[in-house]
């Protein structure tokens, strides 16, 4: 690799440029040795081969020290400002190759971004501070649209019927649970059964979504009906509706619902389970700073769920 290329007729590559900054910085051969590791006797080569190639001294040599010649002086600005940037290259590329610096990009439907996301990227955050993370919190048909745009290389979801350009990697399962008003008289009870459910104003996921699909079979296993009347598109939404009165919450179990006021949880009894995905674009390679993202996220559900068949 050539770096310099100057009128007078010769070039400087990587390994001579480095030695030649090496050795104005030092002043002396001895010390620019010991800083780039090599013997003196090979990093004169190097410098005499360099000087050689360029067709000129960059050196007057006298009493076994190095003076720099009026070239090597005109050159020298230049080289550093090159040689910064050279070695700015290869700790980029080193950072990559270590997965210590790029961006990476996660998606997440509400429930994993609100239960399991913070603890991914904090961890993560504490081994690879100089990682640019970027997360997004959206609905599952966004998130396949991102993945596919690449807004996104990993995504979280609670699905795993995906497209088949969507790779999807389960990593667990949760369930389903009541979402109630204090003062609700089911909120007296240890568990809620789809019976319990039938005089209720149902606020739940709307029809031909997944969780919905699920609460259906559960619900006609249990020889009963599930009709909400109240349709929601994201979970978290369920909040609010819930606190204003307008009815009892069927909801996935992931999200902490604990940290809202006025409303409490009760497990659904007989409910189903419903998966958690790891979402990535089939055929599309990870970086390195991606795949220990990854990992991490398999790490912390592995430890968060119960693994599922």
């Amino acid at each position: 690799m050539y770096i310099i290329s100057r009128t007078y007729g010769g070039s400087m590559r990587a390994r001579q440029l480095e030695v030649f900054t090496a050795v104005m910085r030092a002043g002396t051969v001895t010390e620019a040795a010991r800083q780039l590791n090599i013997s003196q006797p090979a990093l004169s080569q190097i410098l005499m081969h360099c000087e050689d190639e360029l067709g000129f001294a960059l050196f007057d040599r006298e009493k076994g020290r190095l003076r720099p010649t009026a070239e090597a002086l005109e050159l020298y600005p230049e080289a550093e400002r090159l040689f910064g940037g050279l070695e700015g290259l290869r700790r980029k590329t080193q950072d990559l190759r270590l997965g210590r610096a790029g961006l990476v990009r996660v998606g997440a439907s509400a429930p994993p971004a609100m239960s399991l996301l913070p603890l991914i990227l904090a961890q993560y955050r504490a081994l690879h501070p100089d990682i640019l993370l970027r997360s997004n919190v959206a609905p599952i048909s966004s998130l396949v649209t991102m993945l596919r745009a690449g807004d996104s290389a990993l995504a979280l979801a609670l699905d795993d019927h995906l497209p088949p350009d969507i790779a999807v990697e389960r990593l667990g399962a949760t369930s389903f649970c009541c979402l109630l008003p204090q003062a609700h008289p089911l909120a007296e009870r240890d568990e809620v059964s789809f019976a319990d459910l039938e005089a209720e104003t149902i606020i739940s996921y709307r029809s031909s979504t997944r969780p919905h699909d699920e609460l259906d079979k559960a619900a006609r296993r249990a020889g009963q009906r599930f009709a909400p009347q109240l349709e929601i598109d994201v979970s978290i939404t369920a909040v609010g509706f819930v606190q204003a009165g307008l009815g009892v919450a069927v909801v996935d179990s992931l999200l902490p619902w604990g940290q809202f006021d006025h409303v409490v949880t009760r497990p659904l009894s007989h409910a189903p389970d419903l998966p958690l995905s790891l979402l990535t674009l089939r055929g599309k390679g990870l970086s390195r700073a991606e795949e220990i993202m990854r990992d991490q996220i398999r790490a912390v559900c592995a430890d968060r769920l119960s693994a599922s068949p």
